[in-house]
């Protein structure tokens, strides 16, 4: 070994490892939140314990252990470990993959070959694994976040098992921070409902989660977060406005929430205010089409029309006359209905679904255009609304790890009653369809 060699490992020996790495697994009993597939009776599992590794596509989100486990399944089964990512390798670093690989075959010694991101390459460089793959000069390893059924060759399919890799769990995340916690020897510096949101922030991903993690470590020792705390702390945010316009603000303010109280003088006065002082009126009519949809909605469907109807009227006509039509759509809005819940309605989807990640739909209303996703179980089981009674199937669209969620909640005011009288229908029907399912 030469001196710049030892020089190169001396100094990189003190370069500061990310807590990811550090935390990296030794074994495949260590991978947290895929026992499905490595497990003792998992097919992956059973590979390693009857010490005969087949070619394999592993299909998974961000963070998942993808590039783990081949690292691993390299080392248990006594494969040298070639490395490659589609993002920066090409044919001249495959062949000579390829060339070290021959040579280690001829001396008795075998090759795992892991292409990182391996819908990356095209149908070309993946005919080229091929003869190699065939042959068992080398035993493939392909990790990609995008459906193989798309994005890799039907032929190198084929020729491969594909896996399904599970974003990770609560469970799995939990795992991940206590381990941090032990290699940190301190306990990660938020209270106990910061830390649900720092795993929620995570999405499943296990190295974005121990990359937060590090960042929490290098915090004062004393300071103990809580959720508003932690997202401020980890999360960058833009400024809402330009303090300099104020009066800017204030004055569509006043016009927005004499809007939302139907006062209708009140209303108009602000319009004008805003108008004399020269304000640009497609900002107004910007701001009239969002009060239609945030305080208004489904109570009268004709709000949303009117206010973009008024934004084409002023474009159309121009100043002054089209000002008219802003006018006549402030009186519009601000007396009629009001209601915010389909306002209320997306924001608790929009929490529940940061709260639940990439939770799949269930199989049964996925699309199967492919063999690989039938044998998947996509689309089984799956109802065809138009062939049921009343054209109402009643099947369960949530993903399979939540229970039914209900966000919209109408008033009534205006036409949402209506639309009550519907959803009760519907509701009363859907009770009626689950009583008569057969009990599991």
């Amino acid at each position: 070994m030469t001196s710049e060699t030892n020089q190169s490992e001396m100094f990189s020996a003190q370069v500061p490892r990310p807590l990811a790495d550090r935390l990296r697994p030794e074994s495949i009993a260590e991978v947290v939140g895929q026992d499905h597939l490595l497990s003792g009776n998992g097919p992956i599992g059973r590979m390693v314990s009857n010490g005969r590794l087949a070619s394999m596509v592993l299909w998974g989100p961000p963070g998942c252990g993808k590039t783990t486990i081949a690292r691993l399944l390299a080392l248990e089964t006594d494969l040298e470990f070639e490395p490659l990512s589609a993002v920066f390798s090409g044919v001249a670093d495959l062949r000579k993959v390829f060339e070290r690989a021959t040579a280690r075959r001829a001396g008795g010694k075998g090759t795992l070959l892991f292409i990182d991101e391996i819908h990356r390459f095209n149908r070309a460089q993946q005919d080229g694994f091929l003869p190699y793959v065939e042959d068992g000069t080398v035993t493939l390893i392909g990790a990609t976040t995008e459906n193989p059924s798309f994005e890799i060759n039907a032929a190198l399919l084929s020729r491969s098992q594909v896996f399904v890799l599970n974003r990770l769990d609560d469970v799995a995340l939990e795992e991940l921070l206590n381990r941090s916690e032990a290699i940190e020897d301190r306990t990660i510096p938020v209270d106990a409902d910061a830390r649900l949101s720092l795993k929620a922030m995570a999405d499943g991903d296990g190295r974005y989660l121990l990359n937060l993690a590090e960042e929490l470590f290098a915090l004062d020792r004393d300071t103990v977060l809580d959720t508003a705390q932690l997202i401020e702390t980890v999360q960058k945010r833009a400024p809402l406005y330009d303090k300099g316009q104020e009066g800017h603000y204030n004055l569509i303010s006043a016009l927005h929430k004499s809007l939302r109280g139907s006062d209708v003088d009140a209303a108009l006065y602000w319009l004008a205010r805003m108008l004399t002082g020269g304000e640009d009126p497609r900002f107004i009519a910007r701001r009239l089409a969002r009060a239609a949809v945030e305080d208004i909605g489904l109570a009268d469907p004709q709000a949303l029309p009117q206010a973009l109807a008024a934004w084409e009227a002023y474009e159309r006509i121009g100043s002054p006359e089209g000002e008219l039509a802003l006018a006549q759509c402030t009186i519009y809005l601000t007396s009629a209905p009001k209601s915010n819940a389909a306002y209320n309605a997306y924001g608790a989807a929009m929490r529940s679904a940061r709260d639940t990640g990439s939770l799949m739909p269930p199989k049964h209303i996925l699309n199967a255009p492919t063999g690989l996703m039938k044998d998947l179980g996509y689309g089984s089981g799956y109802e065809y609304d138009h062939n049921a009674d009343e054209g109402f199937s009643g099947q369960d669209y949530f993903p399979d790890d939540i229970a039914r969620q209900s966000f919209y909640q109408p008033v009534a005011r205006g036409f949402e009653r209506e639309i009550s009288k519907r959803l009760e229908y519907w509701d009363k029907l859907r009770t009626e369809r689950q009583s008569r399912e057969p009990q599991s």
